[in-house]
């Protein structure tokens, strides 16, 4: 499903605009993205799934077409784990 189908599909069930909807869903998208950037950020959506930020640590990897080892920077990758409804509904 693409973000225009996501908001056609909100826009359907809420009995609301195409642009109504769009505004909420990035309204949503922004709030996540801001908690986020905190520093134990962290966002729970009871029933659909928890939504964490987790800090990989450096690490050696190797370039695949020539073989030479390379070091891969420490980052921040956001992790999602599915709730309990979420998971018996798939």
């Amino acid at each position: 499903m693409t973000k225009a189908e996501l908001i056609t599909k909100i826009a359907e069930d809420a009995g609301i605009s195409k642009i109504a909807a769009s505004a909420a869903l990035i309204s949503f998208m922004d709030g996540v993205t801001k908690a986020l950037k905190k520093k134990d950020g962290k966002v729970t959506l009871v029933g659909f799934g928890t939504f964490s930020k987790v800090r990989r640590k450096a690490r050696k990897g190797r370039n695949p077409q020539t073989g030479d080892p390379i070091k891969i920077k420490a980052c921040n990758v956001v992790k999602f784990r599915a709730g309990k409804k979420l998971k018996e509904s798939v």
